[in-house]
């Protein structure tokens, strides 16, 4: 059980091709924030390795919401039958993942946890991190059901700060090492984070090749 609430938790489960069509063009939208976060962003992604003819997976920030009784920004992350929305608080103390949405499931974490730091500590050799409770709920016709609940660490780590070329463009990013544990495993991944461009690579393994602002 410990080991799926933290897939859950973690949200890295696989999902299945599906086929997709070309997005429409529009102008770039401009966002000047650190962390950015303006209703209507989006960004494309293709799993590392994969040709960039491969169906994307897309996130895109649709505007505020309430998650448990606090105010978020709603991140719909979707595509190759994925469709998963995170519930996030960005401000001056950086970024908080209050939790995350499916059709079917719906993951809360108690207190949210900290993605990212207040932006003047976001730096190579920086750390932060903590403890979170995690709940997980079915979420069926007749309500919510408890699934499963506990405790998460986690420790995030700036490894280094470089320059790297991906489909999207040239960036320099910070690399960030995320590390989870339950009583029973451990997991770890990591992220290219790119200051007013957003992920460049995600915790998934997927890489930037497209974004509609600038």
């Amino acid at each position: 059980m410990k080991r799926y609430l933290m897939a859950l938790a973690l949200a890295l489960a696989a999902c299945a091709p599906q086929v997709t069509q070309a997005p429409e063009a529009r102008p770039l939208l401009e966002e000047k924030a650190f962390y950015p976060a303006s209703t209507g962003l989006e960004w494309v992604y293709v799993p590392e390795g994969e040709p960039l003819s491969s169906p994307p997976y897309r996130m895109r920030v649709e505007g505020p919401a309430a998650y448990e009784g606090q105010g978020a920004l709603r991140f719909r992350v979707f595509g190759r039958g994925e469709d998963r929305t995170y519930f996030r608080q960005v401000g001056a103390f950086g970024v908080r993942l209050l939790g995350f949405q499916e059709p079917s499931a719906r993951v809360v974490f108690s207190p949210p946890l900290l993605e990212y730091p207040p932006e003047a500590l976001l730096a190579p050799g920086q750390r932060w991190g903590g403890s979170t409770e995690v709940r997980v709920e079915l979420l069926t016709p007749s309500g919510r059901e408890p699934l499963a609940q506990g405790t998460l660490a986690y420790e995030m780590e700036v490894l280094e700060e470089r320059e790297v070329r991906v489909p999207a463009g040239t960036f320099r990013i910070y690399r960030i090492r995320q590390t989870f544990r339950d009583s029973r495993s451990q997991d770890i991944r990591e992220v290219w984070f790119a200051p007013r461009v957003g992920e460049v690579r995600t915790r998934e393994g997927r890489i930037l090749v497209e974004r509609n602002f600038r």
